[in-house]
C-alpha cells in the first residue's frame, strides 16, 4: 500500500524505514550532519517548499522532507493496514 506524503508524493509503506520529527530529531548534531550529507549527495527531496515538519527515510537511504507532521504520517500508516 502507499502513503501520501503531501502534494503528489507517495511512497510504498513497506519501503519506509522511519518517520522523524524535524523539531526533536534535529537537536542532535548527528541528525543535522546526516540531513546535510543527504542533501549534498542528492538523496534528499522536498515534497513542497513549505517549512518541513518531518522527514521520512526510505530503505534506499533517500530522505523526503514534508510539511505534514509525523503524527499525521504515522496515522496514515496505521489507518492504511494493507501492504
Amino acid at each position: 500500500m502507499y502513503i501520501h506524503l503531501g502534494n503528489n508524493a507517495v511512497l510504498r509503506k513497506k519501503k519506509i524505514i522511519g518517520i522523524f520529527d524535524m523539531d526533536t530529531s534535529t537537536r542532535a548534531p548527528e541528525t543535522r550532519v546526516y540531513l546535510r550529507r543527504a542533501e549534498k549527495e542528492g538523496r534528499s527531496s522536498y515534497v513542497n517548499y513549505e517549512i518541513p515538519k518531518s522527514f521520512v527515510v526510505t530503505e534506499d537511504n533517500r530522505v523526503m522532507l514534508t510539511q505534514l507532521s509525523p503524527q499525521s504520517l504515522a496515522g496514515r500508516m496505521k489507518n492504511n493496514k494493507q501492504d
